[in-house]
């Protein structure tokens, strides 16, 4: 990087801490517009427990998208109108033995479509060319099976203006419900129409997910990914499709329609990126050279390890629904299905070591030359030793799981490495040339253990989730501050 690309970098930093205007960031503190949860679950007869919060003294129009875990199809889509402080709730949960998830919920907050109390169930028209989906089949599993586990966006649409007719039709009162009460508060006031009712969406919205068994007394619980910065305006409604990760924007972009990424060095410094593209301002700020986290599979405690590896844009840049006749961008390198039905590879190399500074010698825990993969948008790896690994990882029943990494004695962490793979990963460059290396990744460590000597009557599971760490590198002149 030459010294006036540093100046110009440090010139949109300096604007960002200076101004009102948006930047998109990955927002520590839990709070942003954009909730993005790794991982939900219906396999193993579990529950996923869905929740967001609005923190804020607005109302809030907010999008909830259900992803599949192959591909990142949407699964269902629709809209809440949360009244100032509310909280809204849902669950999701296997329809049958041989269906797939539908989504429940008991909240009387304001939704569009309205959810019956019965539920919906997720579909799969946007994966299998059913007739009526804008989106063509790929070349992934086309069974309603497939909406059983996948992940979740929640995008703040835009606040509602206080005191505005949206502000008085979805606001609560004492008994809970709406003040314009269920359904008047949807007719004439959604779609485009509500646009006037709206401005900016403000940093209020954070999330959490619990993936209950019951019968079996697990309970594994996480927080949702908060972007912050992610828009400068509100968004319109009536098109399904809108918004997605790709439409992040900033203001002070030097790049017309462009975002810029605020992200932190590990080193703990600021770095801003400013790119033409939205996704690659959502990408950079997920943007792993590497992700650690332990393992426990010690016998004796029942133990066993699953690791939710997530790429939130992942569909984005490998879909040829989405990327067009280029087929696939940086910095993923397969287009999905180019090679395997249903998959695009992403080869990484790992290293495992015990509690003692022990290392494994070499991963060669899955039947192939390359090294293991990570083919889907959300990916479930597990723990086993070679040959010892299932068609579903072993805590979280996935079959989505996509690699069993042999551990090196009963406990110990592992570092998992996204940038040297496939000859590496980078980013396109934002407006100063800077390159990131890696691949844009969120998720969580998940672990159970089972007490065979509990006493008789007595629930005998324990388990934890815990997030990855990561670290980031960039490429240029001169490396990151």
């Amino acid at each position: 990087m030459n010294m006036r690309s540093i100046a110009s970098a440090f010139a949109v930093a300096a604007a960002f801490c200076a101004s009102d205007s948006q930047a998109v960031s990955l927002n520590p503190r839990g709070l942003g517009q954009v909730l993005i949860y790794p991982y939900y679950t219906v396999n193993k007869d579990q529950v996923t427990l869905l929740s967001v919060v609005n923190a804020s003294d607005v109302g809030e129009v907010v999008k909830v998208r259900t992803l599949e875990g192959y591909n990142g199809r949407t699964t269902m889509d629709f809209v809440v109108f949360l009244s100032p402080h509310d909280v809204w709730t849902a669950s999701l949960s296997q329809t049958s033995d041989d269906g797939g998830a539908k989504l429940m919920t008991a909240d009387k907050s304001c939704t569009q479509p309205a959810i019956p109390a019965e539920g919906i169930a997720l579909s799969s028209a946007a994966f299998d060319g059913s007739s009526g989906s804008p989106f063509p089949p790929d070349t992934g599993p086309t069974s309603i099976t497939r909406t059983r586990e996948g992940s979740i966006e929640l995008f703040a649409l835009g606040d509602i203006i206080p005191g505005s007719d949206l502000d008085m039709a979805t606001k609560h009162v004492q008994n809970g419900t709406p003040d314009g009460g269920i359904p008047a508060c949807t007719p004439n006031l959604l779609g485009a129409n509500a646009v006037a009712f709206m401005s900016a969406p403000s940093n209020g919205l954070s999330g959490s997910v619990a993936i209950v068994d019951v019968g079996q007394g697990t309970f594994f619980g996480y927080n949702a990914a908060a972007l912050s910065g992610f828009s400068d305006y509100a968004f319109v409604m009536d098109w399904f499709q809108v918004p997605s990760l790709r439409d992040a924007n900033s203001q002070e972009s030097s790049v017309p329609g462009g975002a810029v990424a605020y992200i932190s060095t590990d080193s703990g410094r600021p770095l801003a990126l400013d790119y033409a593209n939205g996704i690659d301002a959502v990408s950079a700020v997920f943007t792993a050279d590497a992700i650690y986290n332990d393992y426990l599979v010690e016998a004796q405690l029942g133990a066993q390890t699953d690791w939710v590896v997530t790429f939130p844009t992942k569909e984005l840049y490998v879909d040829p629904f989405f990327v067009g006749s280029d087929g696939v961008m940086p910095p993923f390198v397969e287009t999905f299905g180019a090679s395997t039905p249903g998959q695009s590879n992403v080869h990484f190399n790992a290293k495992i070591y015990d509690r003692e500074e022990g290392v494994y010698p070499q991963v060669s825990g899955v039947p192939t030359t390359l090294p293991p993969s990570l083919p889907y948008e959300v990916n479930v790896v597990s723990f086993a030793q070679p040959g010892t690994g299932g068609e579903t990882s072993p805590v979280l029943g996935s079959h989505l799981v996509s690699a069993y990494l042999p551990p090196f004695g009963a406990d110990g962490w592992a570092r998992v490495d996204l940038a040297s793979g496939d000859n590496g990963h980078q980013l396109r460059p934002d407006a100063n040339d800077v390159v990131l290396s890696g691949l844009p990744v969120t998720g969580f460590m998940v672990y159970n253990i089972i007490n065979a000597n509990a006493q008789p009557g007595l629930l005998a599971n324990y388990g934890g989730t815990f997030p990855h760490r990561s670290t980031v590198s960039c490429d240029g002149d001169t490396p990151c501050p």
